[in-house]
């Protein structure tokens, strides 16, 4: 089956279920006749920019983004979008960002940047709930924090 059609059916199941680990969604996909891997569930929450959110019992669930509903937006606008929802701080040391996310937030909002195409960026490094970025300058990076942090409080 096709990569387009497992996402679709990934989102199909965010949507209409609780998943909360990569193992309950694997298990979920071949159930509906998906033989995939671990490593392919990971790239598809990254592609698709899946987040964890905490549900009413208190256990991180993946959810889809707003800015995945808002389609037709730009790269930046998209970028902006998820920063209001993932993100908690954004600092830098002489050229390099450090961009603090909500536990699992981290990689979907390192995607969106990297989809963004900021020509001062060099190159992004995600973990789970942070993000460092490195610019080719310090001037960049002050100009890129504050662009993001603009996008925090805007």
């Amino acid at each position: 089956m096709s990569k387009e059609k497992r996402q679709r059916t990934i989102l199909n199941i965010i949507t209409n279920g609780s998943i909360s680990t990569q193992q309950e969604l694997l298990d979920k996909l071949k159930e509906k006749g998906f033989n995939t891997t671990q490593a392919t569930i990971s790239r598809d929450i990254k592609e698709l920019s899946l987040i964890k959110n905490v549900s009413s019992d208190g256990v991180y669930k993946y959810d889809i983004p707003s800015s995945i509903r808002d389609k037709g937006k730009s790269p930046k606008e998209l970028l902006k979008n998820i920063f209001k929802e993932a993100v908690i701080s954004v600092n830098f040391a002489i050229n390099i960002v450090v961009i603090k996310c909500h536990t699992g937030m981290a990689q979907a909002v390192c995607a969106k940047l990297d989809n963004a195409e900021l020509g001062s960026v060099v190159g992004t490094l995600a973990g789970d709930d942070t993000i460092f970025v490195v610019l080719k300058s310090e001037s960049f990076a002050i100009e890129f924090v504050g662009m993001l942090n603009s996008f925090l409080i805007g």
